[in-house]
């Protein structure tokens, strides 16, 4: 019988919260957790995880060309989430690794969800005004006067599976009149989600409050950068709930300074992950919460579940569902 050996790099969550999964995994092979840096060297990293066959991925490291050329064999990278930037597809194909993700429902609702929990914390000065209850300063809430974001003009970028569902909130829970940029997306499709399709300068232009969704690739890359936030309404807001490298940071921390930008709620950044000396902290009219926008009870148990579920049917030989590189000599014909 073939020996399995099961890698989890760099998750968080897997298997802590839900030991299950892991006990699962037990009666396949071992397991165990590997924490590396984000930025780890392809080499390096393929000489890290020698000898495990299947890998449980995080949204780092980057399973670069380097990392398939130098590692053994690699029958299955399912990832720990719904992205897959960080994998070479094309190399992974080459080395027969199967790759797969979490289907996109699973985590479309928390995902959303958190998107406007940290706007409407940004706007309404939640944190900060914890903090001052806590340190005795109940009298010091007129500090701390918020903005509604009710009937407010809202930009969203990427109407797919999380934008869609944002598009929903902002329409149906807060009465927002809401502009969308996705360019994949027809108008009709936005239209059913309450949304009105336009170009990024008209959104860029109208909207109070910009809420980002979309996935990121070559194309999108600090797709927000110096002169979007040029084009941008004073004092508009800001969440990111999708990928930090949509936006610029050194344009946005410049935003900020000038108060163009009048606040930033962000789940994720372009290095992860973040520190404490992380420039958007220097400013108060920043909420960053740890990229942990899909950390529900129920999102995480049902992504453990799938990726589990994956790696049962691959040492069968069969292909896993949500698979986003397929072809492989190792899967049954």
């Amino acid at each position: 019988m073939k020996q399995f050996k099961i890698a989890v790099v760099n998750s968080s969550s897997f298997g802590k919260i839900f030991p299950q999964h892991i006990e699962r995994l037990e009666t396949i092979g071992s397991v165990k957790h590997f924490n590396v840096d984000s930025e780890i060297a392809g080499r390096e990293l393929a000489e890290e995880l020698h000898g495990y066959n299947i890998v449980i991925a995080s949204v780092t490291p980057f399973f670069t060309k380097e990392f398939f050329e130098y590692k053994d064999e690699l029958l299955l990278i399912t990832r720990h989430g719904i992205g897959y930037n960080n994998i070479d597809l094309e190399a992974a194909k080459i080395h027969h690794t199967i790759v797969s993700i979490i289907p996109p429902l699973v985590e479309r609702d928390a995902v959303a969800e958190n998107n406007i929990t940290n706007l409407l914390a940004l706007l309404r000065c939640t944190v900060e005004s914890n903090t001052k209850v806590r340190e005795d300063q109940w009298n010091k809430r007129a500090n701390f006067v918020g903005r509604a974001l009710f009937n407010k003009t809202v930009g969203v970028i990427g109407a797919g599976n999380t934008g869609s569902c944002v598009v929903e909130i902002l329409r149906n829970g807060f009465r927002c009149d809401v502009l969308v940029y996705d360019p994949y997306k027809s108008s009709l499709y936005i239209q059913s989600y309450g949304g009105k399709k336009v170009e990024l300068d008209e959104l860029l232009m109208k909207s109070e409050i910009i809420c980002l969704c979309a996935n990121l690739t070559e194309e999108n890359y600090h797709m927000i950068s110096y002169e979007e936030v040029e084009k941008m309404k004073n004092q508009v807001y800001l969440s990111n709930s999708a990928r930090g490298a949509l936006l610029n940071e050194k344009a946005i921390v410049s935003g900020l300074k000038s108060g163009k930008i009048a606040g930033l709620a962000t789940d994720v950044l372009e290095e992860e992950p973040g520190h404490k000396d992380h420039p958007y902290l220097a400013f108060d009219n920043v909420v960053m919460t740890p990229h942990t926008s899909a950390y529900t009870m129920e999102c995480l148990e049902e992504m453990g579940n799938k990726c589990v579920t994956d790696i049962e049917r691959i040492v069968k030989g069969l292909l896993p569902d949500r698979v986003v590189q397929a072809e492989s000599r190792y899967l049954a014909t």
